[in-house]
């Protein structure tokens, strides 16, 4: 390998992901993220800054019952580098996975002499290591002063960021790019695009109990009212949002008339306007259930993520990195995503973002989750190509 890619140490990266696989961190197993946040603060020790675990931001819940409960969250790491610099981009990532402590998906194996299969290996263990080793091979190169950069890797991607969002939007302030490292959307290597955005709501509705056979009429079932809302919210979907009754939630006895009930509810916007539309329209939707139902609604949440939209400054930067790939050989490709991640926040801040420079792997979010090994180098190379060319004035 030329250049940059002449440092990668890919058996170092290799052995870094199976340790750090062998930590289980779904998003709610604290001691464990505690583990990996001290195991990821050694390994980017390495770099020539500073390395920090910071608190997460406090977060609240509605539990079954409807009442707000705190929700706690690992710490996040953040590394940075060179802080005065005139250029400084960010680099983010999460050491949170969807396996929680008692899954049973927690041993890493070969499928073949190429491939391994674990918890977190592609989604984004593997990621980690390539941005851990790119920058590596960066601070080699002889533009490494003329480039500062902060590092985030969080605790709570997989839940939405609630946790480090403010973190995420302090940190992407005045950076000229971004690059995030969820696995790439194909095994290919093919990048993700455009994509839309994510909200997640919880509706409390509160009615009045009463006894079923005895005195119904004087009860306010509050599942009847979530159950008009669900149908509700269904026909408020059009071609630039989807909407996903998830969970209902209430009830005791079958002789009691419910005065309880939790609906849990997912959409997926296309557009920024379209997630501003429905949010608007849920209030009117709210009182409606209200005056329908004699009961009372409490809205929780809202849109986590924003769409991302590719403008020209973002443009630019995924022409860059097609072009860092092709000077090694790799085929950059881009297409469209349903899925949405931290670049999604980043994006709305401002700042031109390609969010799956990671490793090539697939079945994410499954006991089928696996890495393409060769992949870790490869990435690696092709990342620390494009901060070199960035830290050049590729994009000024």
């Amino acid at each position: 390998m030329d250049g940059t890619s002449g440092t990668i140490d890919a058996g170092a990266m290799l052995a870094q992901v199976q340790a750090w696989s062998a930590v289980n961190t779904g998003t709610a197993n604290l001691a464990g993220l505690a583990e990996q946040a001290d195991l990821l603060a050694d390994a980017f020790g390495v770099l020539p800054g500073t390395v920090e675990l910071v608190d997460p931001a406090p977060v609240t819940a509605i539990a079954a019952d409807g009442s707000a409960i705190d929700k706690p969250h690992g710490r996040h790491l953040v590394v940075r580098v060179r802080p005065q610099a005139n250029r400084r981009i960010l680099l983010t990532g999460h050491m949170d996975t969807v396996f929680p402590a008692d899954h049973a998906f927690q041993r890493l194996t070969w499928l073949d002499n190429a491939t391994i299969n674990g918890p977190g290996v592609a989604d984004m263990k593997g990621g980690i290591a390539v941005m851990l080793h790119a920058l590596m091979a960066f601070e080699a190169t002889a533009s490494a002063s003329g480039l500062g950069y902060d590092v985030l890797i969080n605790s709570d991607e997989e839940t939405g960021s609630l946790a480090s969002r403010a973190l995420i939007a302090e940190l992407a302030a005045g950076k000229l790019a971004a690059l995030t490292y969820e696995p790439a959307a194909l095994p290919d290597g093919t990048l993700a695009h455009e994509r839309g955005g994510t909200g997640n709501y919880s509706v409390v509705v509160t009615g009045k109990s009463a006894h079923a056979g005895r005195n119904p009429h004087e009860g306010r079932n509050a599942i009847v009212a979530a159950a008009d809302l669900i149908l509700r919210l269904k026909a408020l979907e059009s071609e630039d949002i989807t909407i996903n009754p998830a969970k209902l939630e209430g009830g005791a006895a079958n002789n009691v008339v419910p005065d309880t009930a939790v609906l849990r509810f997912n959409i997926r916007p296309k557009t920024v306007e379209a997630g501003a539309a429905f949010d608007h329209a849920l209030g009117h939707l709210l009182t409606a259930i209200e005056a329908a139902h004699g009961v009372a609604t409490h809205r929780h949440g809202g849109v986590t993520r924003p769409p991302k939209p590719v403008d020209a400054a973002a443009q630019k930067l995924f022409d860059l990195v097609r072009a860092c790939g092709a000077e090694l050989g790799q085929d950059i490709r881009w297409q469209r995503s349903g899925g949405v991640c931290d670049g999604n926040n980043i994006a709305a801040c401002g700042v031109p973002v390609v969010d799956t420079m990671g490793v090539r792997g697939g079945a994410i979010h499954s006991p089928d989750e696996y890495l393409i090994v060769p992949s870790l180098a490869e990435r690696a190379a092709l990342s620390a190509r494009v901060i070199e060319r960035l830290a050049q004035g590729a994009l000024s």
